[in-house]
């Protein structure tokens, strides 16, 4: 079992990305998540399935996320903080253990915002199988890591991390060894081959 588990407290007045983030030694334990998911879902369409995207760092999740008209899609930078799931620190910098650890809780909470009907695109992943995958060609994506960092950067991988993000990509790409989950290289394009598997299921749709 996991060496800590997640609390709902109060994390769901932590919505507009101005976080309250817990110390990374502080014990968690499982809570009542109703206000938080209520709270994403004033902000956030719900739909009748629930999906995620995984995919990692500087492959143009936020970017997607912030050019929405309607806001389908959630970021799991937004989900996984409001459930306590991610400590304060760059945690992502620590032992292979303890990153295992936090996406281990991170995907708890990803299958209870599934459950849900919230649509996720999100870096953080242990065994929850996602729907699709977005690995870009390599050289495309050190580019936009580059470009962010330069640019208007908010987080997430620098080009002296580059060894870390190749590491996750290859990672990331175990899902596809069994063909059972798609791999784009963009997130349009998983998330276009989603919605029309959205649409072409009867008796699906949004909330």
């Amino acid at each position: 079992m996991f060496d800590a588990m997640l609390s709902g407290c109060d994390a769901y007045a932590m919505l507009g990305n101005d976080y309250y983030l817990l110390d990374p030694g502080v014990p968690l334990v499982f809570g009542d998540g109703t206000r938080v998911y209520g709270e994403l879902a004033k902000k956030y369409v719900t739909h009748k399935t629930g999906y995620f995207i995984l995919a990692p760092s500087g492959a143009g999740k936020t970017h997607f996320i912030r050019a929405q008209k309607e806001l389908h899609w959630l970021d799991g930078d937004d989900l996984w903080p409001a459930a306590y799931a991610h400590p304060a620190g760059a945690w992502w910098l620590e032992s292979l253990e303890r990153m295992t650890e936090i996406d281990q809780r991170s995907d708890i909470i990803t299958i209870e915002a599934k459950r849900l009907g919230f649509w996720i695109l999100g870096a953080s992943n242990a065994f929850l199988r996602p729907d699709a995958i977005v690995i870009p060609d390599w050289e495309t994506h050190k580019r936009w890591i580059v470009v962010r960092e330069r640019e208007g950067y908010d987080g997430g991988a620098t080009s002296d991390q580059l060894e870390q993000v190749m590491a996750h990509r290859k990672w990331i790409l175990g899902w596809q060894e069994n063909g059972t989950v798609p791999k784009f290289e963009t997130v349009p394009e998983a998330v276009a081959y989603l919605v029309n598997r959205e649409r072409r299921t009867p008796g699906r749709q949004s909330r």
